[in-house]
């Protein structure tokens, strides 16, 4: 019996794909760059599954165009990448990697806010480039932790896992979220709830954990920086476009807010031109989940998404389930 054939978009961690290579025939298209949507055009239609990672847009014309296409799984948590209601109705299941980036994630957006509000890598900088002659009692001043407040948008997985690094601050947390979470999660956590206006009004660092989507798009915007402080920093480890990058550059110039910490950018691997220069902005390549174990544990996770469903099993994170309910019925 042949082996499936798989397209796999970036080269993976090894550990996460062993069970793969025993169980298909693999292409790994490379390991410098991701594959143009040209290139994709050409290869993808003598593949039975493709393993794409968030850098890779798969439209619907695509999809429509890999008649053997059986299943997308996505390392990745986000999939707006991909057409979901085009794979939908062509009946392609796509799947994605929740849960696993969790504690990488929560912890690079602490890495942000810490580097960015005690001036971290400006300090650095400062002593590499022979600018540091000794000490002094106004050198490189940043921002205490304790006591302030921390305001989390978005409080699924990875905004929970933040709230709780906060507490070994002595930090206040106020969170909005689409749904206020329960009593006993809110005790767990330490967390307050609040409408979006009051905790951009009130805190001292706002962290960003909430999908993409089209209302979600540019919801930190002009008007929204300026409720914030004038002493508050923004971090985001979400997604890009939940930021108005253009105008958090003028805020950043004008001192609307202290500075920012970001992970993230709207037209990745671009960068807003006027982030580069501004030394109250931290900024990291798209590195939040960049643990060895954490992007090991993502390719085994997409790894065992894709054999369930090429095995005519449900795989354990399904972006679709209409299509899994649609297969069972037939």
């Amino acid at each position: 019996m042949m082996k499936p054939r798989v397209l796999v978009t970036r080269a993976l961690p090894a550990g996460g794909m062993g069970q793969l290579f025993e169980q298909a025939d693999v292409t790994v298209f490379s390991e410098e760059r991701q594959p143009t949507r040209d290139e994709l055009v050409a290869l993808l239609p003598d593949y039975d599954a493709l393993l794409c990672t968030l850098s890779d847009p798969i439209d619907g014309e695509l999809l429509r165009l890999a008649p053997k296409l059986r299943v997308v799984s996505n390392y990745a948590v986000g999939y707006n990448n991909i057409d979901i209601e085009a794979a939908t109705l062509l009946g392609i299941p796509v799947t994605n990697t929740p849960g696993v980036l969790t504690d990488a994630t929560a912890d690079m957006a602490w890495a942000l806010l810490m580097a960015v509000s005690r001036r971290i890598v400006e300090a650095d900088a400062y002593v590499r480039q022979g600018k540091w002659t000794g000490w002094s009692p106004l050198m490189m001043l940043g921002t205490e932790l304790g006591g302030k407040t921390l305001g989390i948008i978005g409080a699924g997985r990875i905004g929970l896992a933040v709230a709780k690094r906060a507490l070994a601050f002595n930090m206040k947390v106020i969170y909005t979220n689409r749904r206020r979470l329960d009593e006993e999660t809110e005790r767990t956590y330490g967390l307050t709830y609040a409408d979006l206006d009051t905790l951009l009004t009130t805190s001292d660092f706002v962290s960003l954990h909430l999908p993409y989507s089209a209302q979600s798009h540019h919801l930190i915007n002009r008007e929204r920086l300026n409720q914030m402080k004038k002493t508050a920093y923004l971090i985001n480890t979400a997604r890009g476009s939940v930021v108005d990058e253009a105008a958090l550059v003028l805020a950043l110039q004008q001192g609307e807010i202290a500075g920012a910490g970001l992970d993230v950018f709207e037209e990745e691997p671009e960068v807003h031109e006027g982030l580069l220069t501004l030394e109250n902005a931290v900024l990291a390549p798209h590195v939040g989940s960049a643990t060895l174990e954490t992007r090991t544990k993502m390719a085994e996770m997409a790894v065992e998404n894709l054999l369930r469903v090429l095995g005519d099993e449900q795989p354990h994170s399904l972006v679709n389930p209409h299509v899994w309910e649609h297969r069972r019925q037939r």
